[in-house]
C-alpha cells in the first residue's frame, strides 16, 4: 500500500522524522519497501500569473507572454505550451531557478524575443502527472509563493508491504493508529458535519446469503453533478496513493477506501430494477464489468443484482450497465461487510485483481460501514450536490463477526518473549490498541477491537506485546544450556546402529508412504482390516499400511520398471492396525522391513552370477539379530502367510513370540506389483529386536576343549534348528561349542531323509575330561535324538 506522509502526519504527527517514521513502522511489522519523493529536485519556482498572452512575431507555435509573480514589474516569458492563455495561474520558474537534472535557468532570447523565466508542466518538475501543457494552478493561489509549499511538494511517497493478516492497515485510519500507539500520541480522525436527509428516497434491500454478506448499507442521493470537478487536494492525495483520478463520484469512493480501508461503490440508480438482492450466481448469468469485460457469473460468487439482472460482482468489480456515467443524475451508493471466505479466490479465478477484492479478501471493519457510508454522502454532497436519501441497511447479526475474548497470562508471555514486561506497559500497550483490557491475578482478560479480526489466541496478543514494547527493547541473552550425560540403558540398541548394519550390508534406505493402495494391500492381507482416510490424497493412497510389504514392493516394481535389477531396499516405520482394544482404535507399531530382488551381487568376472534366495536375505537378517547378543533367543519356523510363497515362508520368532515373518513373495503377487523375479522380504517389530542381553565375563578354561563329529540322517522335514535345540539341551554345561556343518541328501542316505553333520566341542573348567566321559557324553545326545527323531547314525 502506497499512502503520504503528509496525508498520514494530519491524523498522527509524531516528533520524528521521515526515515525514523519508515524505521519504526518496518520495526513494527510493517515492513516499508520504499519512499519516493512527489516530486523532482528544484528550486526557484513560483506561482504567477499570465497577465498578457500574444502570438510571436517570429514563431506559430510560440507565445509572448507577460508574467505578474508578485513584484513590482512584469516578466516577460516565451512559452510553447498550446494550453497558456491570458488570466492563468501557472508555474514560473524564475532566472536563477534550479530544475532536476541539474537544468538553471538564464535569461535568454528566443527567436529574438526576451524570456526572463520558464512556465513549467509537471513533467519537468518532476511531478508524475500526465498533461499536455505548462501547469494550470487553481485561480486563488497566491502570486509569488514557492511552489513547494504551496503544492507541498515536500511531500514523499511511502510504500509498505502488509502481510496479510494486517488489513486493518490498508487504510489512513490503520497506519495512523499504529504509528500513534507506538509514539503514545493521540490521533486526530477527519471531522466533518453529518449528511443531512434532503429526500425520502430509498432502496429496498435483501440478503439471499447472509452467511456471505451479513451487512449491507444502500443510499440514494439525487440530482448530482457527475460533471463536476474533483477538488484539486482530493486528486492530489489520490494520486499520492497511486490511484489516478477518473470523476468526482469514482473519486470519492476511492479517496474513502484510502481514507478508512473500506471500499464502497456507487450505481446508477436509473438502471437498477426494483429492489437490490445480495445472492449467488445461477451459473449462467451474463455480467460485462466496468473493463468491458463479459463473464459468466460462477454458482459460488456473491452478486449484487436487482430484480432482472446482476449488476456488479460482490466485493470485487462494478458492472459497466449499473455504472455511473456523463448521463447520471441519481445515484445509490453502497458500503458493505462481506465475508472474507466469500470473497476470496473469486476474483484470481476470473483474471481480476482490484483493490476492492484485495481488501475484501483479507476482511475489513464489520462496524465501520455507517461511518463510511456518511462520510462518502457528504463528500458527494459538498463536491456534486443533491439530496440524499436515508440509509437503509439490511443486516443478519448472527453472521457478523463478534470481538474475541482471550485471555493472556502472565507466566506465558514471559516465557515466550524470554523477558518481563511490567504489568502496567502490558495494560497500557493492549489499551493503546483499542482492546478492551481487565486485569487479574497474574493474567488480563482481553477482548480484541473489531477492526483487529487477526487477533484470536494468547499468542496473537503476546506478538502485540512484544511488536509495540519493540524488539530491540528486549534483551539479547545467549541460551543457557546444561551439560549432563545422557541417560540411556546399554542394552538399548539404537536404531542407527541397524541402518548402519544394513547399510553396511549393501541395503538403502527407502522411505514410503504410511498410506497405500487398498486394492494391492488387500492381495497382501486378504480380509484384514485397515484403516480408511476420510480425505486421501488420491484413491491409490487412501488405507493406512498394515505392513511395510506394500510400499516396499511397489517401491521394487518402481525401479525394476527404470532398468534397476539389483534391488536392497530397507524401511522403518510405522503400521496401522485396527484394534477395538487400543485407545485410538487403531495399534500403532514400530516395524523394520527389507526387501532383495535381482542377482545376489553385481556382475562380475571373478563370481558366477546367482539370483537371490531366502538365505541371502535369512543372512542379512541373522547379521543384525547378531547385535542383540542374544541369537540363541530368536528361531525360524515354517508357517504361512497369503502374501508369501507356500513352502518359502518362516516366522521369526524371539524368545517362541511371533515377532514377524520372512520369505518369497507369492507368485500371484508379481503381476500386480510389476514385479521381475524372484523377490525376498522381511519384516518384523522393531521394539522385539532394540534390546540385547548383555554379555557376562567368564573366564577361559585352562583345561583342553575335545571335538566330536557325529552324523545323523532324521526326515527331510525335520528342522535343524529343532536338532540343535535339543542338543543344547541335553549336553548341558560340558557342551561348550555346536556347529552345523554340512548337510547331505543323495547317494548313501534313503530318499525323504537328509544326513546332518554336527560339530560337538566338550569342556570342563575344573578337570580334563576322560574318553569314557566324552563318549558318555556324545552317546546321551545320540540317544535323545533318536527319542525324539527316530534318528540313526549314519555309516
Amino acid at each position: 500500500m502506497k499512502f503520504s506522509e503528509s496525508w498520514l502526519r494530519e491524523w498522527v504527527n509524531p516528533a520524528i522524522d521521515r526515515d525514523a517514521l519508515a524505521h519504526q513502522i518496518t520495526m513494527a511489522g510493517l515492513e516499508v519497501d520504499g519512499i519516493e519523493a512527489v516530486a523532482g529536485d528544484f528550486s526557484g519556482v513560483v506561482v504567477g500569473e499570465v497577465v498578457e498572452c500574444g502570438q510571436h512575431p517570429d514563431a506559430d507555435k510560440l507565445r509572448v507572454t507577460k508574467v505578474n509573480v508578485g513584484g513590482a514589474e512584469l516578466i516577460d516569458i516565451v512559452c510553447g505550451a498550446p494550453n497558456c492563455r491570458q488570466g492563468l495561474k501557472v508555474a514560473v520558474a524564475m532566472v536563477g531557478a534550479v530544475l532536476p537534472g541539474d537544468f538553471k535557468i538564464k535569461k535568454a532570447k528566443l527567436r529574438g524575443q526576451p524570456s526572463e523565466g520558464m512556465l513549467c508542466s509537471y513533467s519537468e518538475l518532476g511531478i508524475d502527472i500526465e498533461s499536455d501543457g505548462i501547469i494550470e494552478l487553481p485561480l486563488d493561489a497566491p502570486l509569488g509563493t514557492d511552489l513547494r509549499q504551496y503544492l507541498n511538494l515536500d511531500d514523499a511517497v511511502i510504500e509498505v508491504d502488509l502481510t496479510a493478516n494486517r488489513a486493518d492497515c490498508l487504510g489512513m485510519v490503520g497506519l495512523a493508529r499504529e504509528v500513534g500507539v507506538l509514539n503514545r500520541v493521540n490521533v486526530v480522525e477527519p471531522s466533518w458535519q453529518p449528511a443531512e436527509t434532503g429526500c425520502q428516497d430509498a432502496m429496498d434491500i435483501k440478503l439471499s446469503a447472509p452467511e456471505s454478506c451479513p451487512r449491507y448499507l444502500g443510499r440514494v442521493v439525487r440530482n448530482v453533478n457527475v460533471n463536476a470537478k474533483t477538488p484539486d487536494w482530493m486528486v492530489e492525495k489520490l494520486r499520492r496513493s497511486g490511484i489516478r483520478s477518473i470523476d468526482p463520484i469514482v473519486d470519492i469512493t476511492n479517496f474513502v477506501l484510502v481514507e478508512f480501508g473500506q471500499p464502497m461503490h456507487a450505481f446508477d440508480l436509473s438502471k437498477i430494477d426494483g429492489h437490490i438482492d445480495v445472492r449467488l450466481g445461477n451459473g449462467e448469468e451474463k455480467l460485462t464489468l466496468l473493463d468491458g469485460t463479459e463473464i459468466t457469473v460462477p454458482t459460488d460468487t456473491l452478486v449484487i443484482a436487482d430484480n432482472i439482472k446482476p449488476l456488479a460482482l460482490a466485493g470485487v468489480f462494478g458492472g459497466l450497465d449499473s455504472g455511473v456515467s456523463d448521463t447520471t443524475t441519481d445515484i445509490l451508493l453502497e458500503c458493505a461487510f462481506f465475508a472474507p471466505l466469500a470473497i476470496m479466490g473469486k476474483a484470481r479465478r476470473l483474471g481480476l485483481h482490484t483493490d476492492s477484492s484485495h481488501r475484501f479478501e483479507r476482511g475489513v471493519d464489520p462496524e465501520l460501514q455507517h461511518k463510511v457510508m456518511d462520510r462518502a454522502t457528504r463528500l458527494v454532497l459538498d463536491i456534486c450536490g443533491g439530496e440524499a436519501g436515508p440509509v437503509v441497511e439490511a443486516k443478519s447479526e448472527a453472521h457478523l463477526p463478534k470481538p474475541c475474548r482471550i485471555t493472556l497470562r502472565r507466566s506465558k508471555l514471559d516465557r515466550i518473549l524470554g523477558h518481563q514486561i511490567p504489568d502496567a506497559d502490558v495494560s497500557e500497550i493492549l489499551t493503546r490498541l483499542g482492546f478492551s483490557v481487565v486485569a487479574g491475578e497474574g493474567e488480563w482478560q482481553v477482548t480484541t477491537a473489531s477492526y483487529r479480526f487477526d487477533m484470536a489466541i494468547e499468542e496473537d496478543l503476546i506478538e502485540e506485546v512484544a511488536r509495540i514494547y519493540g524488539y530491540n527493547n528486549i534483551p539479547n541473552k545467549a541460551p543457557v544450556a546444561a551439560l549432563r550425560m545422557s541417560d540411556h540403558q546399554e542394552a538399548a540398541i539404537s536404531l542407527s546402529k541397524v541402518r548402519s548394519m544394513l547399510v553396511a550390508r549393501g541395503f538403502q534406505e527407502a522411505i514410503t508412504y504410511s498410506f497405500v493402495d487398498p486394492k494391492l494391500q488387500e492381495l497382501v492381507h486378504p480380509g484384514e482390516p485397515a484403516m480408511v482416510l476420510p480425505n486421501p490424497i488420491s484413491s491409490e493412497m487412501s488405507a493406512m499400511r498394515l505392513s511395510m510389504f506394500t510400499g516396499l514392493l511397489t517401491a521394487v516394481g518402481h525401479n525394476q520398471a527404470r532398468q534397476q535389477a539389483r534391488v536392497r531396499l530397507f524401511e522403518t516405520g510405522l503400521r496401522f492396525v485396527p484394534d477395538a482394544q487400543a485407545e485410538s482404535g487403531v495399534r500403532q507399531q514400530a516395524m523394520l522391513g527389507a526387501v532383495i530382488a535381482g542377482p545376489r551381487s553385481d556382475e562380475h568376472w571373478s563370481m558366477e552370477s546367482k539370483t537371490v534366495d531366502f538365505f541371502d536375505l535369512k543372512g542379512d537378517l541373522e547379521a543384525i539379530i547378531g547385535l542383540t547378543v542374544s541369537v540363541s533367543e530368536f528361531s525360524f519356523k515354517e508357517a504361512r502367510h497369503p502374501g508369501l510363497h507356500p513352502g518359502q515362508c518362516a516366522e521369526i520368532l524371539r524368545n517362541d513370540r511371533v515377532i514377524g515373518y520372512i520369505g518369497a513373495i507369492h507368485p500371484a503377487l508379481e503381476k500386480p506389483f510389476g514385479l521381475n523375479g524372484k523377490t525376498i522380504v522381511f519384516e518384523l517389530e522393531l521394539d522385539a529386536l532394540l534390546h540385547a542381553n548383555l554379555p557376562q565375563a567368564q573366564a577361559i578354561s585352562k583345561f583342553p576343549a575335545n571335538r566330536r563329529d557325529i552324523a545323523v540322517v532324521v526326515d527331510e522335514t525335520v528342522p535343524a534348528a529343532d536338532v540343535m535345540n535339543l542338543i543344547r539341551k541335553v549336553g548341558e554345561n560340558q557342551l561348550v561349542g555346536l556347529n552345523l556343518f554340512d548337510v547331505y541328501q543323495g547317494k548313501g542316505v534313503e530318499p525323504g531323509k537328509k544326513s546332518l553333520a554336527i560339530a560337538l566341542t566338550l569342556q570342563d573348567n575344573t578337570r580334563t575330561l576322560e574318553d569314557k566321559e566324552i563318549a558318555e557324553a556324545v552317546e546321551t545326545v545320540v540317544s535323545a535324538l533318536k527319542s525324539e527323531f527316530n534318528a540313526s547314525l549314519r555309516d
